[in-house]
């Protein structure tokens, strides 16, 4: 698996504390309230937003909360209007990352990203400067223990999928963008669950990442996946498991 699809699952096994499903919350409404106000509020013609729906179904979100922040984004009921701001920025050991943003005030977000960087070892790049090293794809991993790979891979390539890795206990299925749902429906009809399925951004290369450097890093990525206008953060480390286990028990 990869290095950050890794330290997200790590901490992800970890369970969400009161406050920060809060933050969890604030962060999907976010999303549902944009991608309603740029696709329209139908699912079944908006796939974002059906990817949204099930991810906020998954965090247990109250159903009133989708529908009023999809409200909002439609303009059926008044609301924050967010931008989306993609942050982009160098790490401990060149390391190059990613924040997905969206924010009620773009100059406010910028200096307490800035604020961020400098106080854990990062610096803001210019725009192009990261982004160009990453693809967006859909992104799916499934366990060992739930299916034999030779079925899995042609479950996934017959629906759509452009390619599957996997380390010792998971499979990655990668997709384009629009065949991630076609796949995700696909494992569904053979009764196959998933642990993960999102649109996230690929990076073309890693960089391995070792000791205090490595540490100081996951605290910057962590620092950042904390802000309340940071959607998602990307990054295209490589750091051994032992140090992603070690943050992330400190927490």
């Amino acid at each position: 698996m990869s290095g950050h699809s890794k330290w997200k699952t790590n901490k992800g096994k970890k369970g969400i504390a009161d406050a920060k499903k809060g933050a969890t919350y604030t962060k999907i409404i976010k999303e549902l309230t944009v991608i309603a106000r740029d696709g329209g509020g139908n699912p079944d013609t908006n796939p974002r937003l059906r990817a949204v729906m099930q991810k906020a179904k998954e965090a247990n979100m109250p159903s009133d909360n989708v529908k009023m922040a999809i409200k909002r984004g439609t303009g059926e009921l008044p609301g924050v209007v967010y931008e989306a701001v993609m942050y982009e920025a160098y790490g401990p050991g060149g390391v190059a990352i990613l924040a997905d943003s969206l924010t009620d005030n773009k100059n406010r977000t910028t200096a307490e990203l800035r604020n961020i960087m400098s106080k854990k070892g990062g610096n803001m790049a210019g725009a192009g400067s990261v982004s160009w090293m990453f693809t967006q794809k859909g992104y799916i991993t499934v366990t060992k223990d739930k299916v034999k790979e030779d079925e899995l891979m042609n479950i996934v390539l017959d629906a759509g999928a452009e390619d599957m890795k996997h380390d010792e206990n998971v499979y990655e299925i990668f997709t384009a963008v629009q065949d991630l749902e076609k796949v995700k429906q696909a494992l569904q009809d053979k009764g196959i669950k998933w642990e993960d399925a999102e649109l996230t951004m690929i990076p073309s290369s890693t960089i391995k990442v070792t000791g205090n450097e490595a540490r100081q890093l996951l605290k910057l990525i962590e620092a950042l996946e904390e802000h309340d206008d940071v959607q998602q953060v990307y990054a295209n480390f490589d750091i051994p498991d032992e140090i992603m286990n070690e943050v992330a028990a400190e927490e």
